[in-house]
């Protein structure tokens, strides 16, 4: 379904990122993933990827500083040659009620998510231009469209990414470059394993189907939005969230 594609998925050794990085690999394309630091489920990803007869390699980066990025996708392309979908799904969340929140922690969110969204976007657009196609896929989060207690932050940058998601859209259609993003409600990832029973119970009670999503939920979307078959979709938000916001 991908062969011959190459994907670049960032903040893909764990979790949401991860599943979609071998969900692409399943279906034969070439994955680079990026990450902010060097680790065990880092080269354990990388490992599992390659064992699906892909190239695969991965790229450690902070996403925040604008030169490492450029350093970065320039080091993908001379890899891989080219760069056909690009995941943005890094992200971080460090929850406070406004009052309490603290510069450091804004800054923090709104550098990673945000800005870490725009910095990696604009390093790969002029590759997709000159191949005149391309299809951006950026994870944003229902916060963003219901807002949260607790996430000023969180939520505003993944109301930034929708908002950015949409401009992309109408800055590139003309060249053939699809952007939309996924909004994920509550998933099952390393950030929910915290939470204690009752915690989970509390919000499986907000959720129409009655269950927490699993990062494959977000990555079957993840990968109909990089194929052909969503060739005529671009500015969506389409939320993966069992009817959590309806």
């Amino acid at each position: 379904m991908l062969k011959g594609k190459v994907a670049v998925v960032t903040g893909g050794a764990r979790g949401i990122g991860r599943q979609i990085a071998l969900e692409y690999a399943k279906n034969h394309a070439d994955v680079a993933v990026i990450a902010s630091h060097e680790s065990e489920s880092l080269k354990e990803t990388v490992s599992e990827l390659c064992a699906l007869g892909i190239n695969a390699k991965s790229y450690v980066c902070d996403i925040r500083d604008e030169k490492q990025t450029t350093i970065i996708a320039q080091c993908i392309l001379t890899d891989f040659g080219n760069v056909d979908i690009l995941v943005n799904n890094a992200g971080m969340n460090k929850d406070a009620l406004l009052i309490s929140m603290k510069k450091e922690e804004l800054d923090d969110v709104i550098d990673t998510n945000l800005k870490g969204t725009i910095y990696i976007t604009q390093a790969f657009i002029r590759n997709m231009m000159r191949n005149k196609k391309g299809s951006i896929i950026n994870i944003s989060s229902v916060v963003g469209l219901m807002g949260n207690t607790g996430q000023a932050a969180y939520s505003a940058s993944k109301a930034g990414i929708i908002g950015f998601t949409k401009t992309i859209a109408k800055e590139y259609g003309r060249k053939n470059i699809r952007c939309n993003a996924i909004a994920p409600g509550f998933i099952t990832t390393r950030m929910t394993d915290n939470l204690s029973e009752e915690q989970k119970n509390e919000m499986k009670k907000m959720i129409a189907i009655g269950r927490m999503g699993t990062p494959q939920d977000v990555a079957g979307l993840a990968l109909f939005l990089a194929t052909d078959s969503s060739s005529y979709i671009t500015g969506e938000v389409i939320k993966v969230d069992g009817g959590m916001y309806i």
